[in-house]
């Protein structure tokens, strides 16, 4: 479940400090209503790739209503998780409806997003796989 929302910002504005991987971070969250929000910015990693986070966030039932997360290697986009449904592709069924494009073939090339969800936090899973893309 996602936290209460005064320890999911606590983690947000902790990033750069918390994770050695990260050389900055422009992560904001934005106050939608009294239970939600959204969180937009980029965090920026020591290997040379960047990230690019949108999260829409509702805190009364914790869930992540809506994401969107891209890999930068410079000015190329090397990767991007989304939720948006493919039923026609069973080998997506493990982690439905969480996937992630990969090249070559980047738009079409789609596979299981493991340990990306709407119940917890995504970021440490998303800084462990960049951590591992490039030296």
């Amino acid at each position: 479940m996602i936290p209460p929302r005064v320890e999911y910002e606590r983690f947000i504005y902790s990033i750069a400090r918390d994770f050695q991987i990260v050389e900055k971070s422009s992560l904001h969250f934005f106050s939608t209503s009294a239970a939600a929000g959204m969180l937009k910015g980029m965090v920026w990693f020591r290997n040379g790739l960047t990230l690019k986070v949108v999260e829409v966030i509702d805190f009364a039932v914790g869930e992540i209503l809506d994401y969107s997360y891209t890999v930068y290697d410079g000015e190329e986009k090397i990767a991007w998780y989304d939720p948006q449904p493919h039923p026609e592709s069973p080998e997506l069924s493990e982690t439905f409806p969480h996937h992630i494009h990969l090249p070559p073939d980047i738009k079409k090339n789609r596979k299981p997003a493991k340990g990306i969800n709407f119940h917890h936090i995504n970021l440490p899973t998303l800084f462990d796989a960049i951590e591992k893309r490039k030296p």
